[in-house]
């Protein structure tokens, strides 16, 4: 399967990495880089075009070019929900969500909870499985995808290529902070939509329009399948390919799947998650926070033109390999028994590109690959640095914050180079379909937890919690199940011999069951025990969100303050020499500390800097603008979900 790369394609990557390194290297210019505010929310003086860019560019990683892709070239349009509902969900961030996150002041999501449900267990619990989804999904998953695409198809060794990616990814990520990681993301979304629109226009005139894909699809498949579709029929197009709603028992996308339980999926993955809040958290002002909110789901409108359809005229260019029904055959092409629609993408990209183009396109997934782990590995430092370590170390200094972020970065990195033996071993089909069920089977509680935290202030810490427990264990025996009970390859004869409970209920549908479990248990619980006074639900719910007053933090918890530098010491440090000193200069530059002298608030400058980062005022004109935008977008949403219904 490996394909020959020309030297303008060699060029047209190494001018990328050039680019990417200069512009990551620039943002760490910016003057307020040596505070945790600088390092972790860029100052929150970012313009909503860079936050919508970076939106874009952290969840459209290299999994959307093989696994949407390679959904897409399987079984038709229906993967396209996915993309499009996130429209209705960063509207719903923007407008509802991040409003209640700025007025009471969280820097992190995690530091939200804890303010409107007091206590350390949730903020200590939501802290470790943000980690440990990071760790073992999202990291793990781009870089599976990312190295499959260099390992299989281009023939680079695995471990020198995840190095090289992850070392030049963390050099900014560890520097720059989320500063570093928006501007690249919004260079990176250039080349994302540059290249896979020129993917997408040309795939599109070679195989004929619209019509000859949805002839040609339907019959698109390996020869030994046509000849023999008794055996093979798995290897067959579904009819309802061209349709996004599909029935609710024998679609492989379930409508009230898509309806309910991937709702919660999205609400919690565009709502809640640190990795996507972050970017709206580091706006300068509430207009330019739904600004971006906005772009980022308008640009996820593009998904079906740049991947999905891509991913269906692969099938029908190439079906003996997109297409393999053989277990045996498949394993051939791709060293995966349970298929190769995975290759759709990248071979589209390899074979009907020409040289310079096709460097292009490689930039591009390269640039997917790495805004996804600068994203991932900037919220979980943020994450690590203000939620776990300022836990125990309040009074931790600015110095001490940008060392154990930037540690945290370096940490990370390593664990993902540990980590790639595992993903060698691990099926790549069964790898994606396995994603997707397994966010089904622990996410849906989360998003419970955040709805009723934001709209029900009678919500109580005791229900939450429990209901997380009491989910996850059930999330976790269903998880195990299906990894115990896994289906039978295409075309190999065996019989299903899974559990009804695997192969009746859908991990849509069961995420909606999920949900409505967790839903009852933190209800039921609530109203048993002693609820949350008022005067601690200031600005943190949704009704209380324009309150004069800060909430009141229980007395165990009490907001921790930063030690402030004595600038008498400063200056005498600096009367030592230690600024000029050039080995000092590098030592603060990667670490983010400064030899400047801090300025000391007074009380009054104080109050005024906090009613400044937390308000969440827009003027009339801009107020009116975005709704409509909203609105806008809403509606055109909703028309292409109706054409292709």
């Amino acid at each position: 399967m490996t394909e020959t790369l020309g030297w303008g394609d060699y060029l047209t990557i190494g001018i990328y990495f050039a680019i990417v390194l200069v512009v990551g290297i620039l943002s760490t210019c910016r003057p307020n880089r040596g505070s945790s505010q600088g390092y972790f929310l860029a100052g929150k003086d970012m313009h909503w075009i860079p936050i919508g860019a970076s939106i874009y560019a952290s969840n459209i990683g290299a999994p959307m070019f093989i696994g949407l892709a390679g959904s897409a070239a399987a079984s038709g349009l229906a993967v396209t929900i996915y993309e499009w509902h996130a429209a209705f969900f960063l509207i719903a961030l923007g407008w509802i969500f991040v409003p209640v996150y700025v007025s009471c002041g969280s820097f992190t999501t995690p530091q939200y909870l804890r303010k409107r449900y007091g206590g350390k267990r949730i903020r200590i619990y939501s802290s470790i499985m943000s980690l440990v989804g990071y760790i073992l999904f999202n990291i793990s998953i781009e870089i599976f995808t990312g190295a499959m695409f260099l390992q299989q198809i281009l023939g680079w060794n695995l471990y020198l290529s995840v190095v090289i990616i992850l070392t030049v990814t963390a050099i900014f990520t560890i520097v720059g902070g989320l500063a570093a990681v928006i501007y690249t993301d919004t260079l990176q979304t250039v080349v994302l939509i540059v290249g896979a629109t020129i993917l997408f226009v040309t795939s599109w005139v070679d195989v004929g329009g619209w019509e000859a894909i949805h002839d040609k699809y339907m019959t698109s498949a390996a020869n030994y399948t046509l000849t023999n579709t008794s055996l093979y029929s798995c290897g067959l197009p579904r009819q309802d390919s061209f349709h996004i709603v599909r029935d609710a028992v024998t679609g492989d996308i379930p409508w009230p799947g898509a309806l309910l339980g991937l709702s919660t999926l999205g609400m919690y993955v565009w709502c809640q998650d640190q990795l996507i809040v972050q970017r709206c958290l580091s706006a300068r002002n509430m207009n330019h926070s739904k600004g971006g909110a906005l772009l980022g789901g308008l640009l996820k409108l593009t998904s079906f033109l740049m991947f999905v359809i891509p991913g269906m005229v692969s099938r029908i260019k190439y079906p003996q390999e997109v297409a393999c029904a053989d277990p045996d055959k498949c394993f051939e092409i791709c060293q995966n028994r349970a298929g190769c629609s995975n290759l759709a993408y990248p071979l589209l990209v390899l074979r009907i590109l020409p040289e310079g183009i096709r460097g292009l396109m490689l930039a591009a997934l390269l640039a997917a690959l790495m805004s996804s782990l600068t994203s991932i590995l900037n919220s979980a430092s943020s994450v690590i640095t203000l939620d776990v370590w300022r836990m125990y170390r309040k009074n931790a200094k600015e110095t001490e914050l940008m060392i154990v972020g930037r540690v945290t970065v370096l940490i990370l990195v390593v664990t993902s180079i540990l980590w790639l033996p595992v993903m060698e071993k691990v099926q790549g089909g069964q790898f994606w379909s396995y994603m997707q069920s397994i966010r089904s089977y622990l996410i849906p509680p989360w998003c419970i937890l955040f709805v009723l935290g934001v709209f029900w202030k009678r919500t109580t810490e005791a229900g939450v919690f429990w209901g997380l427990i009491i989910c996850l264990v059930i999330g976790v025996i269903r998880l195990v199940l299906d990894f115990i009970y896994l289906p039978p390859n295409c075309g190999s004869g065996e019989a299903d011999t899974r559990p009804d409970i695997v192969t009746k209920v859908d991990f849509l549908h069961f995420a909606t069951i999920l949900a409505v479990i967790a839903t009852i248990v933190m209800v039921v619980i609530s109203l048993l025990t002693e609820p949350r006074p008022e005067r601690k639900l200031r600005r943190v719910t949704f009704w209380t969100r324009n309150d004069p007053l800060e909430p009141e933090l229980d007395s165990e918890d009490d907001e921790m303050e930063e030690e402030e530098e004595d600038p008498q010491k400063e200056a005498t440090e600096d009367a030592t020499g230690a600024v000029g000193n050039f080995k000092k200069y590098c030592y603060n530059w990667v670490c983010g500390t400064t030899e400047i002298p801090k300025q000391k608030l007074t009380p009054e400058q104080k109050r005024v800097l906090r009613a400044k980062l937390t308000s969440i005022h827009q003027t009339k004109f801009w107020r009116k603008t975005l709704n409509a935008g909203a609105i806008v977008v809403s509606t055109f949403t909703v028309f292409l979900i109706g054409f292709f219904y």
